[in-house]
């Protein structure tokens, strides 16, 4: 792999993590005007509807867009998986966002590098490097520490295991969206707003959800555009490009900007333990982003 190919993929990645990063503080604001479900429906439909206005500019450019594959019927299977994947993800994590701190959910999206990368290994026989084997671990235990409500009486945040719900879930979507990463993002990503987000609003309604505040919707269909729509549009270029566990790992930056803002936003102190798990966590992010294996005699393990 070239190295200003490499280059290229660690900087798409790293853009469509600052753009995920408001996802968290501003969900949590509009959470107050729209319930959970409805609001993770609308994501998806801001981030489909913003993609739609791209492909119609594209066309202009009939030359490009005729250099990207179309999904066929053989990938199929995976691009299912992905739409539901990604209804499920989005209503953890509103649910979570509600019963939790943006800060400490904005954290806690890091262990969707764990998910990943397990996932890439167990199922998808990705190669994982040592290195990022440990960061694994710096990162699950900083989740383990974020997960606890209160660490000295051990009680668990009911939000927080509804965020680690999310990342699993988006820890196979990740997989799944790297085996058609090959095919035009822009149809990926398509797919991924107008389905996922018809079938949460759906379930919304079902449920009993209803929306009071008309403003609100436009403002969450905005805030989809920026955080899923072009966020998941350069993440599967970069996926190309570096493949699934290693974009994850670089993917990593955004829980920490999502963070800062939190606390801008809101300023809120976090428990001490919050501060011990954002060091866990800063440990695991850069061991994860680190391309190359732990030690040099274990070259012949590092991830491609």
């Amino acid at each position: 792999m070239k190295t200003a190919s490499v280059k290229g993929g660690i900087l798409l990645a790293v853009l469509a993590a600052a753009l995920y990063a408001i996802n968290a503080p501003l969900s949590k604001i509009l959470l107050e005007y729209m319930p959970p479900t409805l609001m993770a429906g609308f994501l998806y439909i801001g981030a489909g509807a913003g993609m739609g206005v791209i492909a119609i500019i594209r066309k202009t450019g009939k030359t490009h867009a005729a250099k990207e594959a179309r999904l066929t019927k053989r990938e199929l299977p995976y691009t299912l998986a992905m739409i539901l994947l990604d209804i499920a993800a989005p209503v953890f994590l509103m649910l979570g966002l509600a019963r939790t701190t943006a800060a400490n959910a904005s954290l806690l999206n890091n262990f969707e590098i764990v998910a990943t990368a397990v996932i890439a290994l167990a199922v998808f026989k990705e190669k994982i490097s040592a290195r990022l084997w440990l960061g694994i671990l710096f990162i699950t235990l900083s989740c383990a520490l974020l997960s606890f409500e209160n660490i000295e009486s051990l009680q668990f945040s009911y939000g927080s295991l509804l965020v680690l719900a999310a990342c699993v879930c988006w820890g196979f979507e990740n997989n799944c969206t790297r085996k058609i990463s090959s095919k035009d993002p822009l149809q990926i990503v398509l797919l991924k707003g107008v389905f996922s987000g018809l079938g949460s609003i759906t379930i919304g309604l079902i449920i009993g959800e209803r929306i009071t505040a008309a403003w609100s919707v436009f403002a969450v269909l905005g805030v989809g555009f920026v955080a899923y729509g072009l966020s998941i549009f350069f993440y599967v270029y970069a996926q190309r490009i570096l493949g699934a566990a290693r974009t994850s790992a670089y993917y990593a930056v955004s829980p920490f900007i999502g963070t800062l803002l939190s606390l801008l936003i809101f300023k809120e102190l976090p428990h001490y333990t919050y501060f011990i798990a954002l060091a866990l966590m800063a440990a695991g992010a850069w061991l994860s982003s680190r391309d190359g294996p732990l030690f040099k005699k274990n070259s012949n393990s590092e991830m491609r």
